[in-house]
């Protein structure tokens, strides 16, 4: 019974901070309270998601009904004389059955990851718009290679004050168009997470990754590294802000306006760190900048 009650305060313990994990960010039971996918491909994630929890949970009814019937058919009865039934050492048919069908069942699930894996990392066609995604300690730049603008990021403040995410680094993509990112960094290892995307992959120095999307709903939604990547990880925060064609055309003029005309390089450079992050983060020494 202590187990019993122990085992469901650990589930309901292990759901209140899966959801304290998902504050901001709207969730539906339709697609298994995966966050709102805004892209194209966002299906993808949420059928294999959600048909993998079915297959999971059909198993489960099947298993825990085989117990539950033994637990009923061959209870103790009255009229038992206390002797073992019979011993068998094998049973032919019944070992080739749990050990196929799980054969089965993984080969399945392999099959059907592949697919959607294949599908979620293909970047055979050619892109409308191309964003180079630069990661760096502790922040982002963005390249929009067609445009030949750039937007260099700022590490984000957490002192508990609101309004900061306005500050935020913000990447602009148009909707309804094929966007490619190439995601290169310029020091340690990031990773490049928009949970509304449902997908992530790694910024890795020295390695090319590159991956597409197509928006397909307007609107702000987080993003964040997702790559423990040094002393200011949870800091490295930006926006990503998905806009009609027309208004994203507007923001590549406006930053043609402001100057930040070009692509900004990828090599590393730590000592080049920005003034403001340095007044952000008054306790950033000068180890801390070249470690």
């Amino acid at each position: 019974m202590r187990r019993g009650i122990g085992a469901i305060g650990l589930v309901a313990a292990l759901s209140v901070v899966s959801a304290c994990s998902a504050v901001g960010v709207h969730t539906d039971p339709k697609n298994g309270y995966l966050p709102e996918g805004v892209t194209e491909e966002s299906v993808l994630v949420e059928n294999l998601w959600i048909w993998s929890w079915v297959a999971a949970l059909a198993v489960g009814v099947l298993v825990w009904g085989l117990m539950l019937w033994c637990i009923v058919a061959y209870r103790k009865r009255k009229d038992d004389d206390g002797s073992l039934p019979v011993q068998l050492q094998y049973n032919v048919p019944l070992e080739i059955l749990y050990t196929v069908v799980p054969m089965f069942m993984v080969g399945a699930l392999f099959f059907y990851t592949e697919q959607a894996q294949s599908q979620l990392i293909d970047v055979s066609q050619e892109p409308d718009v191309t964003v180079n995604v630069v990661g760096k300690q502790w922040s982002w730049d963005f390249n929009y290679v067609e445009a030949d603008v750039h937007e260099a990021g700022h590490m984000a403040p957490l002192d508990g004050e609101a309004g900061h995410e306005k500050n935020l680094p913000t990447l602009y993509l148009p909707k309804g168009e094929r966007v490619e990112f190439i995601l290169t960094s310029r020091d340690v290892i990031h990773s490049f997470w928009v949970p509304a995307f449902l997908e992530k992959m790694d910024v890795n120095p020295g390695i090319v990754n590159r991956f597409q999307v197509v928006p397909s709903q307007t609107g702000t939604f987080q993003g964040k590294c997702a790559e423990l990547c040094g002393a200011y990880h949870a800091q490295m925060l930006f926006n990503v802000k998905i806009v009609e064609p027309a208004e994203y055309e507007a923001h590549m003029q406006e930053l043609r306006d402001k100057g930040q005309t070009g692509l900004l390089g990828n090599d590393l450079n730590r000592e080049d760190i920005n003034q403001r992050d340095r007044d952000l983060v008054p306790d950033l020494t000068d180890d801390e900048e070249t470690n």
